[in-house]
């Protein structure tokens, strides 16, 4: 094959921003992958077919619970393969949009499983079998992530499912055991919980989201344990045996004491992903990744000259979006170009009900660092909005610096915050203090107002009750 100023392995969401962002600025690209369709893990098995039956759930249990409150009286009944099937529609549609892309801005789509054979040189092993050589000024590594394994729980995608596995479930099973109180866990056993599961989630720490704001954090918690999850926290999982029909799962306490074996007729192993990286050559080019499989990097360069690195292979959250602006920064420093990605604005998203967004520090992190800040808060049951929607649980808080105060940090717990956490992205962005979200008018009714209002809070002016 012809040779190419870029060759991308992966094509997800880093490999096709990066594929799409190269074609737009002129150089010669080609993007490896083995998939039958592009969109990698995000598009095809993760955050898009998720969030489709998160969204379908969810209205599900409002029809089911909180539509007679506002006065409509129905009695739902699900079809779950017509939910499955509308998720796959939607999925479909998406990967397609993606091949058009791609027709659009020149790049070659090569399918196969790529792996580097030496500088400037990928093997492309096809499903037939055929092998070819591409050669390329520029290899980009975008292989992403795949689920992490837990010794003594053996995935077989029938009673003991992965994430994968978790969004193809053939029933709605009485009895869920989650393995990780991590956004996946959450997210997935949610959609059963929401369905008619009862869900039961095993964690080894004795909190859940890691990583969260602890506060915030613990009112998640509350909200989820309120709405019927069972949680184990402080618990090691031992083994998982899988019978016909149920899945018996040993534990024992963290801090010592007698195992317990719960049983339920699933369980899904949701402890986190790993990178990638075995099976790609990287040893060919002197590339040699960390005991966790990740690569280092220094502005998407590897250690090899011409070999680059983005997205869940590299250090950092493992996030699309965060993918997306490496795949976008990285293919413009290798167009001569100024690249850049401010790690401390990518936000985070849970896509439960409510959802946790948050973006910048922590109270935790910024207490490690010695420094000092203010705190404005405001609860959305204090949101007129929210109020009428009856959608009134969580808040949103501001953290901003003692002396400057320019926002450090945000979280929020609370219907569509997902949604709302952009604004305080855009505003850290440009370095703005509390002060400047607190002096921005937001339209009124709006669930939006609640950021102004936390803001207003951090110099204790905030207006409403």
């Amino acid at each position: 094959m012809a040779g190419y100023d870029v060759v991308i392995i992966g094509g997800g969401p880093g490999g096709y921003n990066a594929a799409i962002r190269a074609g737009q600025l002129g150089l010669s690209v080609a993007c490896v992958e083995q998939r039958a369709t592009l969109g990698g893990t995000c598009l095809n098995v993760g955050c898009i077919p998720s969030k489709a039956l998160l969204h379908a759930s969810e209205f599900y249990e409002m029809a089911e619970k909180d539509f007679a409150e506002l006065g409509i009286d129905v009695t739902p009944k699900l079809n779950l393969p017509a939910m499955m099937a509308q998720k796959d529609v939607s999925v479909g549609q998406l990967t397609k949009g993606i091949e058009f892309l791609f027709k659009k801005n020149k790049v070659d789509w090569i399918k196969g499983a790529g792996r580097i054979i030496g500088l400037g040189k990928v093997q492309v092993t096809a499903a037939d079998g055929a092998v070819s050589v591409i050669d390329a000024q520029n290899i980009v590594i975008a292989t992403g992530s795949e689920p992490s394994g837990l010794a003594g729980v053996a995935v077989d995608q029938k009673r003991i499912v992965d994430s994968t596995g978790a969004l193809a479930l053939p029933e709605v099973p009485k009895s869920l055991i989650v393995i990780g109180a991590g956004v996946i866990g959450l997210e997935l056993g949610s959609v059963w919980r929401r369905l008619g599961s009862q869900v039961t989630v095993v964690e080894f720490l004795d909190r859940i989201v890691p990583g969260v704001d602890a506060e915030t954090a613990k009112t998640f918690q509350r909200s989820l344990a309120k709405q019927g999850i069972a949680f184990k926290l402080g618990a090691k999982v031992t083994g998982a045996t899988a019978g016909e029909s149920s899945v018996d799962l040993t534990f024992e306490p963290v801090a010592g004491g007698p195992a317990e074996t719960l049983t339920a007729d699933y369980v899904l192993l949701a402890i986190g992903r790993r990178p990638v990286t075995e099976g790609l050559g990287l040893e060919s080019v002197g590339v040699t990744p960390d005991r966790r499989g990740f690569i280092d990097t220094d502005h998407f360069r590897t250690s090899a000259d011409g070999v680059w690195a983005i997205g869940d292979v590299t250090h950092g959250p493992m996030l699309a979006h965060k993918a997306e602006d490496e795949a976008v920064a990285c293919i413009e420093i290798i167009a001569g170009r100024a690249g850049h990605v401010n790690y401390d604005v990518i936000p985070s998203v849970i896509y439960t009900f409510p959802e946790v967004s948050s973006v910048g520090k922590t109270e935790e992190e910024l207490k490690a660092a010695g420094v000092a800040y203010k705190i404005g808060k405001f609860p959305f049951t204090a949101n007129a909005r929210a109020r009428v929607n009856h959608e009134a649980e969580g808040f949103v808080k501001v953290l901003a610096d003692a002396t400057t105060d320019r926002v450090l940090g945000v979280h929020m717990v609370g219907p569509d915050v997902g949604e709302m956490i952009a604004e305080y992205c855009v505003a850290m962005e440009f370095a703005a203090a509390s002060e400047d979200v607190a002096r921005t008018c937001h339209p009124h009714p709006t669930r939006s107002e609640a950021l102004r209002q936390a803001a207003m809070g951090v110099e204790g002016w905030t207006m409403q009750a």
